[in-house]
C-alpha cells in the first residue's frame, strides 16, 4: 500500500518514464479531522515506484494557484502525457470566488516530470452547454467538469481526453456521462458530444480508457446514492454500491455498456478511483484509493490486486 502518516492520500493519475511509474495524486493534511473536508484543501503531491509496491516520494507537483486566479482555491485531479517532447498535465481547478463550485480544466507542462510550470492559456478546456450541463440549471451540486484521462487514438495526430461531466438531458439522477474532446496541441481544444449514454447513474467519476483482450473498458468511480432511480428498478437495490465500475464494449464498436457490479468486491473496504496498472506478467493489476473500512476513513492507494477480464468484457478483481 501507499500511506503517508500526516497526508491523506486519494484519486490518483500515472506517467511511465524510464522504467518507473510516476504516481500523481490528490493529498491533503490529515489534521483537518474531518476528511470531506479534504476537498478544499486539495493539492497534488508525486512519487515513484517500480512495481506499485515500494515508493518514493517527490517534491510536491503543484499547489493552488496565487489568490484570484482560476484555481485558488484547490487542485483536483488530472491526467498526464507526453507530447512533442514534453510532458503536459491536464488537472482540475476551482475558484475561490465561486466557492468551488464551478469546475475548469487546466494545463501544465514539465521537461522532467517534477517541475511543473501552468500554461499562460489557463483555463484550456471548459464545459460545452451544447451536450454538458452548467451550474445556472440548479440541477446538481456543482458543475461537473473534472478529472480528465489523456489517451491517444491509433494512427491520429490528435489527443483526446475523456472528462467527468453531466448531460442537460434526461432525469437529474442519471445525467452523469464521460465527455469527450480532442486537440492538436493540449491547449486548444474541440469539446465533443459524450461517448456514454446517461441514464444510470448521477455522476461518473476519474475515468480511465484501456483497451484489453479486445475490450474497451472506461473505469470510472460512483457512490452508492449516485445510481439512478432507473438503474435500481433494473437491477434491483443490491446494485447500489459506491466503487469502482466501467463502461465496457467490443473495441472498436463505439458502444460502451455499464457494468451492474463494483470491479472490486472487498469485505469491509470501499475502493474507489480505481485504475488499470501494468504489471511485470504484461497483464494489469487494479490499483485503488481505500476510502473507507471497518475503522472509518483510509485515505491510502491499495497495492496491485489481480484482475480477469471475463467472456463478456467485465473486468473483476480476483484476489485482494
Amino acid at each position: 500500500m501507499f500511506a503517508l502518516p500526516d497526508r491523506w492520500v486519494w484519486d490518483f493519475w500515472l506517467a511511465e518514464d524510464a522504467g518507473e511509474h510516476h504516481v500523481f495524486y490528490l493529498q491533503a493534511p490529515r489534521d483537518l479531522g474531518d476528511p470531506e473536508l479534504r476537498h478544499h484543501h486539495a493539492t497534488i503531491g508525486h512519487a515513484v515506484t517500480r512495481e506499485f509496491r515500494e515508493w518514493r516520494v517527490l517534491s510536491d507537483a503543484l499547489h493552488p494557484g496565487e489568490q484570484g486566479a482560476w484555481d485558488d482555491l484547490a487542485v483536483w485531479t488530472g491526467s498526464v502525457l507526453r507530447h512533442e517532447g514534453r510532458w503536459h498535465m491536464l488537472y482540475t481547478g476551482i475558484h475561490r470566488a465561486e466557492q468551488g463550485l464551478v469546475q475548469r480544466i487546466g494545463l501544465a507542462t514539465s521537461e522532467d516530470l517534477l517541475t511543473w510550470r501552468r500554461h499562460g492559456a489557463n483555463p484550456v478546456l471548459e464545459a460545452d452547454p451544447r451536450w454538458y450541463e452548467q451550474l445556472p440549471q440548479g440541477r446538481w451540486r456543482d458543475q461537473s467538469w473534472r478529472d480528465p484521462f489523456l489517451f491517444r487514438v491509433p494512427g491520429e495526430e490528435e489527443v483526446h481526453a475523456l472528462i467527468t461531466a453531466r448531460s442537460p438531458e434526461g432525469p437529474a439522477d442519471g445525467a452523469g456521462v464521460i465527455a469527450h474532446a480532442r486537440s492538436r496541441d493540449l491547449v486548444d481544444w474541440e469539446v465533443l458530444p459524450p461517448i456514454t449514454e446517461p441514464g444510470d447513474f448521477a455522476q461518473v467519476e476519474v475515468p480511465q480508457l484501456s483497451e484489453v483482450d479486445g475490450w474497451s473498458v472506461v473505469l470510472f468511480s460512483c457512490r452508492t446514492e449516485d445510481h439512478s432511480a432507473e438503474r435500481r428498478e433494473r437491477l434491483g437495490n443490491s446494485c447500489r454500491a459506491t466503487g469502482t465500475f466501467a463502461f465496457v464494449g467490443r473495441s472498436g464498436s463505439g458502444v460502451l455498456r455499464p457494468s451492474d457490479r463494483p470491479v472490486a468486491a472487498v469485505p469491509g473496504e470501499t475502493l474507489y478511483a480505481g485504475k488499470l496498472v501494468p504489471t511485470d506478467t504484461d497483464k494489469y493489476g487494479f490499483v485503488a484509493f481505500r476510502e473507507v473500512s471497518d475503522h472509518g476513513f483510509v485515505g491510502e492507494l491499495t497495492g496491485p490486486l489481480p484482475v480477469e477480464v471475463t467472456a463478456s468484457g467485465d473486468v473483476v478483481v480476483t484476489a485482494d
